[in-house]
């Protein structure tokens, strides 16, 4: 048969593994919009000394002190924040992302720009279909019969260029082992504001990407 003829081809590779990496975004954007990104609970308050996060960052004054959430009353760890939406304070908070409907933290960062990645990947693979599928003619029958085609390539090119602007804008964050809030707000966060360095977490490009993806 004409699908056997394919396969032995090796025609129906690439469409499977396109197929592949669109199941693959969707588990992963599930996964990510379900998980916990690491609420900080009250019962974790316990053992936790109220200079833990001074050790680990000689860099930061002395009378930065852990404080406690005016909002779920929990301490907050050095780099929480409490989310509004998520009613939740989130460890190493990045952002809530309205997409996933839930934050980016301190668990689920690294599997969101997994998620990116993949997503991107299908984005700029999708496109390629869309583009080959196109055979231009000056004319407004060949514009009906295509105009599928020519929305969708719009689409896609447009969240495409939304998608690697964020993974590249997460990628030199990371690399800087900074926080999008972080980042936005350096000069209303007390540890950034008195702190002697720009960004006393830095430790090297090479060394925090180790840390935060192994």
């Amino acid at each position: 048969s004409d699908l056997q003829k394919q396969e032995e081809r090796g025609e129906l590779l690439q469409p499977l593994i396109f197929v592949l990496l669109v199941l693959c975004s969707v588990v992963l954007y599930f996964k990510v919009s379900l998980m916990d990104p690491g609420f900080v609970m009250p019962e974790e308050e316990e053992g936790e000394g109220e200079g833990q996060g001074v050790v680990a960052i000689p860099q930061i004054p002395g009378d930065v002190k852990l404080r406690r959430c005016g909002y779920c009353l929990v301490k907050q760890p050095m780099r929480a924040k409490h989310c509004q939406l998520c009613q939740h304070c989130v460890r190493r908070y990045d952002h809530h992302c309205p997409w996933l409907e839930n934050c980016v933290g301190e668990r689920n960062h690294p599997l969101f720009i997994v998620y990116l990645s993949v997503q991107l990947l299908v984005l700029l693979w999708g496109g390629h279909i869309a583009w080959s599928g196109l055979y231009f003619e000056q004319s407004w029958e060949w514009l009906q019969h295509n105009i599928f085609l020519l929305m969708s390539f719009f689409l896609i090119f447009i969240f495409t260029i939304v998608v690697l602007l964020l993974l590249v804008s997460q990628l030199y964050l990371i690399s800087c082992n900074t926080t999008t809030w972080e980042f936005m707000s350096h000069h209303r966060i007390s540890y950034l504001r008195h702190s002697e360095l720009e960004n006393p977490f830095d430790q090297g490009i090479i060394l925090n990407l180790w840390r935060f993806f192994c």
